[in-house]
């Protein structure tokens, strides 16, 4: 006996990275169940929407954190699923079945993070409240919650919406704010877009990343994570789980058993550690500034004399400083971020290595192999190759 044939509609926004991961959990459930489905989505709906009156299909998954998708299909007919972020007030959610990310444990990650760090203080940087962005102040409302718990002053910024003619203005507001915060300071940003205009702030204001301010943002975002110098931290979401799980209920509701108000809440894969978060709780102020600049140019073949030459006091007299701050020589320190920038580039991208020994600063890809063997007992090739089979177990 064959399933029926259903047709679907998935009504999300194709532009955002978090609703292409939802799209691709709603397919893997597919697969994986082995359903014959019509899958009806527009690249771009947002102009569309009005169509969904008039769509006469069996089943529809949506985002729900759009509030005119909420306002048009909260009454409607066809079996549906909606997708969005979680509440902390249960009578915010909407009476249809619902599978959300859990906003408050997104938050906790990224701030338990970078409490783990030993850092001191703990900022926000959200955006304005909105309609549309019920899902930030949810992650707002977390954090002063839990910095609050902790006996911590939570400091808070929802900055301006950045337009290209507003660029310059919300970049000086967030500057303004950056400035007026206490250093050391961990901030939790509302996505990876947000983070992504704190570090560039804080370049503009000769802000030490992540040794005055550490950052965390929030997506992991694989696309525009380089575009600063300084690599981002974030939290992963579980979007694909939740894309699965919604496809699944409907795939329930669609065989006719119960799931009516049914809430299954996704849990954040977890924080992805970079260099923006990778902060360490130093006391000698000649030691803070040689790693950040051994941070921001070992890759560029600096030499120890180069770190000596920047501080500006004897090779002796900082060698001994770093040594008992750090645990080890400035060459080791130098040796050592090269490498672990290569580890990073060469699991997280599919760059030749010859490109990659070229972008850390080694003097040839033979070197970076003998580098590679001596710290790993593998090639940069079998280590690519094992990191992935380890991902995908």
């Amino acid at each position: 006996m064959f399933e029926k044939r259903y047709r679907l509609n998935l009504v999300f926004n194709a532009n955002k990275v978090y609703d292409r991961q939802v799209i691709e959990g709603i397919g893997e459930y597919l697969q994986a169940a082995q359903c014959d489905w019509d899958v009806y989505f527009e690249d771009d709906f947002r102009h569309r929407l009005d169509g969904l009156n008039h769509w006469k299909g069996d089943g529809i998954i949506a985002d729900f954190d759009n509030p005119e998708v909420e306002a048009l299909l909260r009454n409607t007919d066809i079996p549906t699923v909606a997708v969005g972020g979680s509440y902390h007030h249960k009578s915010d959610y909407p009476r249809l079945p619902y599978v959300a990310t859990d906003n408050a444990a997104l938050v906790k990650c990224a701030y338990e993070h970078l409490k783990r760090k030993g850092l001191p203080q703990f900022a926000f940087y959200g955006v304005p409240s909105t309609d549309y962005s019920r899902w930030a102040s949810e992650r707002e409302h977390a954090f002063i919650e839990q910095v609050g718990s902790d006996g911590f002053e939570p400091h808070v910024h929802q900055g301006l919406f950045t337009t290209a003619e507003l660029w310059e203005t919300a970049q000086h507001d967030l500057e303004t704010w950056l400035q007026g915060l206490p250093k050391p300071i961990g901030i939790v940003a509302v996505t990876d877009s947000r983070a992504r205009h704190l570090l560039q702030a804080c370049d503009h204001l000769n802000i030490m990343v992540p040794e005055q301010v550490a950052i965390v943002g929030i997506d992991n975002e694989n696309m525009a994570r380089y575009l600063n110098r300084t690599a981002l931290s974030s939290v992963e979401q579980g979007c694909k789980q939740m894309g699965y799980e919604a496809a699944k209920m409907l795939h329930r509701m669609l065989l006719g058993y119960p799931v009516e108000d049914s809430l299954v809440v996704v849990d954040p894969i977890g924080v992805e550690e970079r260099q923006s978060s990778d902060y360490r709780a130093l006391r000698d102020p000649y030691v803070i500034q040689a790693m950040h600049f051994i941070r921001h140019n070992a890759c560029r073949g600096v030499k120890v004399a180069q770190v000596v030459d920047y501080i500006g006091i004897s090779r002796t007299n900082l060698e001994t400083r770093f040594i008992d701050e750090i645990g080890c020589s400035m060459h080791e320190q130098l040796h050592m971020t090269k490498f672990y920038r290569a580890c990073e580039l060469i699991t997280s991208t599919n760059l030749p290595f010859d490109e990659i020994a070229r972008t850390c600063g080694y003097p040839s890809v033979q070197y970076m192999y003998t580098v590679s063997r001596k710290n790993l007992g593998m090639t940069p090739g079998e280590y690519r190759v094992s990191s992935r089979l380890g991902k995908d177990a």
